[in-house]
């Protein structure tokens, strides 16, 4: 049987008048779309407009919540209380689901954001309590996670369906977390290095470290980052190299 995998990308990242990224390109190469609610990026204009988008392509979609840091895009790490933390996970979440029935769609998925994931990623702790929060208000919702990370700790914890992502145009440490945003080579820009790289690490089964390591995992969907300037570049060549591959592209089931 052929092989299938997921391909998401993190959108509906513009701001009034202000524009970031290409969604409805991206849109039609991608399977799964998450999309900003509202905290680190997006509003309710652009939540609407790209979610309707996403319902006429036939793509999945997921909310992206993050911290409350529009200036810093959600990049900037911010230390919250627990019960603060659940209610900026549930808030953002409650946007997504009201935005997305009302462009006739559903959300299937959730995925966090910049540093709100990177630091649940290494903390099981922070990572249980943004998925209980979510759980609490949407208990089938497909809990996206950094795959070999303690965010798929805390997801098997809760045994909750789950969906485990690896990243196309990020370098990895040797402990499955992504190198950090500040050192040369974090961020991969080459269409041409990019697709290649992940359709190696889809047919291996495995995270494949700047080091050379490999870190056996479950794969279920791969992250395009949307706000880059070869971004839709990138999914073009991801989709390519894994069709070539003989590897399909499609939405994740629901698994737990």
């Amino acid at each position: 049987m052929t092989r299938s995998v997921d391909l998401n990308a993190d959108m509906g990242e513009s701001f009034g008048p202000w524009k970031m990224g290409e969604d409805a390109a991206l849109l039609d190469i991608v399977s799964s779309a998450n999309i900003a609610c509202g905290f680190h990026a997006g509003d309710p204009d652009v939540m609407a407009a790209t979610m309707r988008l996403a319902v006429e392509r036939g793509v999945g979609i997921g909310a992206h919540p993050g911290f409350a840091d529009l200036q810093g895009f959600g990049r900037r790490r911010m230390h919250l209380p627990k019960d603060t933390l659940a209610n900026l996970v549930r808030y953002q979440l409650g946007a997504a689901l009201a935005m997305a029935r009302a462009a006739g769609g559903e959300v299937r998925h959730l995925k966090l954001h910049g540093a709100l994931a990177n630091m649940a990623a290494e903390d099981v702790v922070m990572a249980r309590t943004c998925y209980e929060a979510a759980l609490d208000i949407a208990p089938d919702i497909i809990v996206m996670v950094l795959a070999a990370t303690a965010q798929q700790e805390a997801a098997r914890e809760l045994g909750c369906h789950l969906a485990a992502e690896i990243f196309a145009d990020r370098a990895y440490n040797d402990d499955a977390t992504l190198v950090d945003r500040s050192l040369p080579g974090s961020v991969i820009h080459d269409p041409a290095v990019a697709g290649p790289r992940i359709a190696r690490m889809v047919k291996a089964g495995a995270i494949i470290t700047e080091a050379g390591k490999q870190i056996a995992t479950r794969i279920d969907t791969i992250c395009l980052h949307g706000d880059g300037a070869t971004a839709v570049k990138i999914a073009r060549s991801v989709r390519e190299s894994l069709l070539a591959e003989g590897i399909e592209v499609r939405r994740f089931a629901a698994m737990r």
